[in-house]
């Protein structure tokens, strides 16, 4: 950590009736990051990011922005800009009418209004745009617009809720790279809201996974996907495979993992002492060779099954694998080589490194 965190959230819990929407959730968040706040419809992220905003009061705990305690902060004094899902934009006002209303309200001068308004405009690119309404604007124009409203205050913290989920999946994902160059080019520390765990991992420099109003895991999107610490994380971030099993010690002092499902055991890197009582074992689609013909195996730990179906999806295959009673995911990546068909008997191994231990 470089300096102080530009947002602290310590213990907050909030309820809402009986539903425990937040519970005792602590999180750093450092200056000029873009921070993804990830996980499924009502899993509390949503509800995080209002009591940010000021919006909500916690029930418990507190919550600091730039080193001041937000309690008792109303919404309009928090140094914080919001950019909502339906960009709520002022239908009989132009772009930059719409951007710099903010502008207005606080009653900056009508030059300083106007120099800020054409230099945000740039920023967003839609300089050549500001006299047009609402109504004359694509999807991913208007959501430029939106992000310009709240950055042209100067917020030190930029809450974005779901901001891409109104556009169809090419100009999302296009929108995606913008908001990552728009938030690199400002500076101002992104907290970005979404369900959409590709969206998240594409942009954001860490992320938070939320489930059932509990903060499961926090970290770069790498760590997420190749160092998950629960099951939750597994599945939600990308494909995964997980295999029941139980911890045991070899005689030499090595410790494995023992599945019903595979044979012989695992070897693996465990912290001490051994869990006591069900494990399980993940492994991601594209850590696992398939073959043919048992001889051609690659890797230590192995499993037969047989081929559900197949699905050829340009650069790769995506084939099931009916394996020990579960159906399993293979990605296939290898180009121009035959593709099992669905009945086919095949063999699928992997090393024991591209597998990760979970307790829960």
């Amino acid at each position: 950590m470089s300096g102080p965190p530009i947002v602290t959230v310590e213990g907050v819990t909030k309820r809402f009736g009986p539903t425990l929407a937040a519970d005792r959730i602590s999180l750093d968040i450092e200056e000029g990051e873009f921070f993804a706040l990830l996980g499924p419809s009502g899993c509390g992220k949503t509800t995080l990011l209002r009591l940010l905003a000021g919006l909500e009061r916690p029930d418990a705990g507190r919550i600091l922005i730039d080193g001041q305690d937000m309690s008792g902060v109303a919404t309009n004094k928090r140094p914080v800009g919001m950019v909502f899902q339906s960009y709520a934009l002022f239908p009989h006002m132009s772009v930059a009418e719409n951007v710099a209303f903010g502008l207005k309200v606080d009653r900056v001068p009508t030059a300083e209004r106007r120099r800020r308004v054409a230099e945000t405009l740039a920023v967003v690119k839609l300089g050549d745009l500001a006299d047009r309404r609402p109504h004359q604007l694509s999807g991913g124009e208007k959501q430029r617009v939106a992000l310009a409203r709240a950055l042209i205050r100067r917020p030190r913290l930029l809450l974005l809720d779901e901001p891409l989920s109104a556009l169809d999946a090419q100009l999302r994902e296009a929108m995606r790279g913008e908001l990552a160059q728009i938030q690199k080019a400002v500076g101002v520390t992104f907290l970005f809201v979404t369900h959409d765990q590709q969206e998240a991992l594409a942009v954001a420099s860490r992320c938070a996974v939320m489930n059932a109003g509990v903060l499961e895991q926090v970290g770069t999107p790498r760590d997420l996907y190749q160092r998950p610490v629960s099951r939750f994380v597994a599945h939600f971030i990308g494909q995964v495979n997980l295999f029941p099993g139980r911890m045991t010690r070899a005689p030499g002092g090595a410790v494995g993992f023992l599945s019903p499902e595979i044979a012989g055991a695992i070897p693996v890197e465990t912290c001490e002492p051994l869990a006591e009582g069900p494990v399980w074992m993940a492994v991601r689609p594209e850590e696992i060779d398939l073959a043919t013909q048992p001889e051609t195996l690659t890797g230590e730990a192995w499993i037969t099954g047989t081929v559900i179906r197949s699905a050829y999806l340009g650069n790769h295959s995506m084939i099931q694998v009916m394996a020990g009673g579960r159906a399993l995911r293979v990605m296939h990546v290898s180009p121009g080589a035959e593709v099992p068909n669905a009945g086919d008997d095949v063999w699928l191994s992997w090393r024991p490194q591209a597998s990760r231990i979970l307790y829960r």
